[in-house]
Order: structure tokens, then sequence, then C-alpha cells
């Protein structure tokens, strides 16, 4: 009973930590001026020029931290906030963004990987659950571990999706130092901000991963129970 109590605790507060790091950061780093007045429009644009990517649109979207780039029409989106403020959290998330484009451009694997595996993901996101819980309410093995299946490719997506992140992030700092949009202490602000951001990733594959493991056990206890 105490380890599945420390089990559902880690399972909510873990996401929730990461949730609360990201918000907190972004909202100290909003607050502050960057040195250069650009925007996060005008950092996103000037990084895709400076590396050729001129057939790259950069857009306002609505929402808080909608920001994303859509690989379907070559589209950098940023958030209102993100679009129009000069602050490090602008920097720093637009040209995360950006990153992302950059990939793209250089057909980076795992960012193709995680594209083809889009698919599969969303199936497995969509059915898992219904799956395993019909198959043990009705004792259908075979239908539970079809379930597990279908949640193991979602969990591959967020592993897959880590690097994803992660080499954005750093080919971001390196653009925004590279070209002067950050100076001096800004280039640490900068990462802060953009780890926070990676730190939601981690928590959401952890928490599948667990998930998994946890389903596998369930399904291997009730076959020897059966056995």
């Amino acid at each position: 009973m105490i380890q599945f109590l420390v089990y559902m605790a880690v399972l909510m507060l873990v996401p929730l930590w990461a949730q609360m790091r990201v918000k907190s950061t972004y909202s100290k780093y909003a607050q502050v001026e960057n040195s250069t007045g650009m925007t996060g429009a005008q950092t996103a644009r000037k990084i895709l020029d400076d590396n050729g990517l001129y057939d790259v649109s950069v857009r306002e979207v609505d929402g808080t931290l909608t920001d994303h780039y859509d690989p379907r029409d070559k589209s950098v989106n940023l958030s209102t906030d993100i679009y129009n403020s000069a602050t490090i959290s602008g920097t720093a998330v637009a040209a995360h963004e950006v990153g992302h484009a950059i990939q793209d451009a250089n057909d980076y694997t795992f960012m193709r990987i995680r594209s083809a595996l889009v698919p599969v993901a969303n199936i497995g996101s969509n059915l898992s659950y219904f799956l395993i819980l019909a198959g043990f309410l009705f004792g259908a093995m075979q239908l539970a571990t079809l379930g597990v299946i279908f949640f193991a490719a979602a969990v591959l997506f967020q592993l897959v999706t880590l690097p994803v992140e992660f080499d954005a992030s750093g080919r971001a700092l390196k653009q925004i130092v590279n070209l002067g949009i950050v100076q001096n202490g800004e280039q640490k602000q900068a990462r802060k901000v953009l780890s926070a951001a990676a730190m939601t990733y981690v928590a959401a594959a952890l928490v599948s991963a667990m998930e998994l493991v946890r389903f596998i056990l369930m399904i291997a206890l009730s076959n020897n129970r059966e056995n």
C-alpha cells in the first residue's frame, strides 16, 4: 500500500513540479528586458535569415506558451507575449522554436523519427487505456497486451522527443550567443528558461515510462495467476 501511495505521489508531483518550474522561470525572465531590444518575432526572423531559411514564416498565435514550429507549412508560431516582448523569455522561447526549423532544414534524424511516430503515438494515446481497462475487466489479457503495445508506442514517441527538444535548445542558445542577441549574463538567464522548459518533457517521459512498467507488471502477474 505504501509503495502504491509513493508511486501515485511521484506520478502526480513530478509533472506538477515541472510545470511550476517552467511557469515560474518563464514569468521571472519575462520581466527582464534583453539588452538588444529585439522582440521574439525579430529574434526568430534574425536567426532564420542568418541560416538562409527565408521561406520559413514567423506568425503570431493566441494563447500563452502555445509556441511551436509547424513543419507542414514551414512556420514558426509564437504566442502573443513571446512575439511582441523584448525579454529574455521571449528571446529564449523564440530561438528554441527556430531551433526546430533548423532541425527540419538539416533533416535532423530524431525529428524525422518523431514525425514518423506521430500517427502510432496518437492511436496509442487514445486507445491504450481503453484496451488495457477492457482487457482486465473482461479477463482478456490479449486485449490488455495490445493496449500496452499501443501505450509503449506513445512512450517511445515521448522518449524520442527528448533529444529533439534538447537539441533545439542547444541550437537556440548557440544562435542567440553567436548573433549577439544576448550578451554578458543574459546567456545564463536564457539557458535557465530553456532548461526549465526541457524539464516538462523529461517529467512527461518519466511518468509515462513508469506507467508502462506498471502495466507490464500487472499483465505478468495476471498471467502468472492463470498459470
